[in-house]
């Protein structure tokens, strides 16, 4: 069975990191690492953080009758799927933090993934919903 394209940007990704990479003590400090592992904490914070949101909607019995209402607070009052945000945040993050093809890889993987799931999400939420607010973008604040 031929492996799959998330499966060799991991693959990819692995081996630069244990084989091909130079990462030395000093990497540590280089700006590139650092900038990386920021944008990589809020992504993973703003990914939790959505998520918990979603989960307590659920929870919460606001649904309509079909189980689905308006996620609202936190990054909801700007996008969509802050969710996905979160993710593509920590993926690029990973990728600034190694400055590797690999990370680079499955950040791509990724948006390809995740930009056109936020879109239709986007849609659905528009078309189900009278009240969506109108201002909200789909995955990146005053963007898309």
């Amino acid at each position: 069975m031929a492996a799959t394209i998330p499966g060799r940007a991991g693959d990819i990704n692995a081996r630069f990191i244990s084989e091909l990479g130079d990462y030395g003590l000093q990497w540590l400090a280089d700006p590139r690492f650092l900038a990386g592992v920021g944008v990589f904490a809020a992504g993973f914070v703003l990914n939790i953080h959505s998520d918990n949101i979603l989960l307590r909607l659920r929870k919460s019995g606001e649904a309509d009758g079909d189980g689905y209402s308006i996620p609202r607070g936190g990054a909801f009052r700007y996008v969509s799927c802050p969710n996905y945000l979160g993710e593509l945040l920590e993926w690029g993050g990973w990728a600034l933090a190694t400055w590797s093809p690999g990370g680079l890889a499955f950040f791509t993987y990724t948006a390809a993934n995740l930009i056109p799931r936020a879109l239709g999400n986007h849609q659905w939420y528009r078309e189900r919903f009278e009240g969506y607010p109108p201002n909200r973008k789909a995955v990146m604040p005053g963007f898309l």
